[in-house]
């Protein structure tokens, strides 16, 4: 199992169209074969900041995502609500074990 965990920074009159457009590509993404989770984080002290938690069973699904409808609909119209370049790292899953 992996993890990647997506960080974004947001600009501040965009945090609402962000998170609907992030919430439009949760809903689809859990659906997909090997989605373990999606979550969709704000942090507490940056209403700008976001973390996608996405947990796969594989790395192929992981790589699958970023070819669905959803995922390339989220991106295109994310891109120009970010403040800065979003960061995506890749992490094995150790525990909980499947």
């Amino acid at each position: 199992m992996i993890v990647n965990c997506i960080y974004v920074t947001v600009k501040s009159d965009c945090i609402h169209d962000f998170i609907a457009a992030s919430e439009e590509n949760h809903f689809e993404s859990v659906k997909e074969a090997g989605n373990l989770r999606f979550d969709i984080c704000q942090m507490a002290d940056d209403p700008c900041r976001f973390l996608l938690y996405e947990a796969y069973e594989t790395v192929d699904s992981a790589v699958a995502h970023k070819s669905t409808p959803q995922y390339i609909k989220w991106r295109d119209t994310v891109n120009d609500m970010m403040a800065e370049p979003r960061k995506g790292i890749r992490y094995n899953i150790l525990q909980p074990k499947k």
